[in-house]
């Protein structure tokens, strides 16, 4: 698939997405030959959303394997994991997430097309969530305590509500990304699809002299991963 057809048919499925309309953003994002790792990613939140959770399980497992450095990725499928009560794949996933954050504090994706900031200390904190659900909760102070040490000065109230949380041997909730959330196209790249027909075929571009009358597009560049 042409990388022009990925982005109409990647901007359409997150059309369908605004539109509350699930089952046709599957369909549009499945139709998707050769698919990345931000589709994937994409089809997991929908099934999410759906609380389907096995077929979310899948499409994150399909996003980790396309691009095993993803930490969000990892976050998402730990998160998973933990609502099937699968805790030890749950803490091998947060561990990758936080591994592929590579001592950073966050990583701003937002760049690449997805509105959300992954801290460390969130994923410390499902850390400390999954090891709650194994009755480990020693190992859950120990990762919250752990946690400080990445969060912003001020910002430090929800760890310490946490905190008192697992001393009383009370579960923790598992955060994730906020729903309504996906990996878009670029707005570029969209802007130069909507500027052809939908044949394909460029708009003529009137010259602001009368002899320099042309359509100038420049193919669209790969820059998913």
């Amino acid at each position: 698939m042409a990388y022009r057809d990925l982005v109409r048919n990647w901007h359409k499925g997150i059309l369908a997405v605004e539109e509350g309309d699930w089952a046709l953003a599957l369909k549009i994002f499945r139709s998707i030959e050769m698919s990345s790792s931000k589709i994937d990613f994409n089809i997991g939140c929908i099934h999410l959303l759906r609380g389907e959770l096995a077929e979310a399980l899948e499409a994150f497992d399909q996003t980790v394997s396309k691009d095993n450095c993803l930490a969000v990725g990892f976050y998402q499928r730990g998160y998973v994991c933990l609502r099937l009560e699968r805790y030890e794949e749950a803490l091998n996933n947060c561990r990758l997430a936080l591994a592929h954050l590579r001592n950073n504090s966050f990583i701003d994706y937002k760049q690449l097309g997805l509105k959300f900031v992954l801290c460390a200390w969130e994923v410390l904190y499902n850390t400390a969530a999954v090891y709650c659900q194994l009755g480990k909760w020693q190992d859950a102070e120990r990762t919250l305590e752990e946690a400080f040490a990445w969060t912003p000065r001020g910002q430090t109230l929800r760890l310490r509500a946490a905190l008192q949380q697992v001393q009383e041997r009370l579960f923790l909730e598992p955060r994730s990304i906020p729903q309504g959330e996906f990996f878009r196209p670029r707005k570029e790249d969209v802007e130069e699809l909507e500027a052809k027909d939908f044949l394909g075929q460029p708009k003529v571009i009137t010259s602001a002299f009368e002899k320099d009358n042309a359509s100038s597009f420049q193919d669209l560049q790969p820059q998913v991963s």
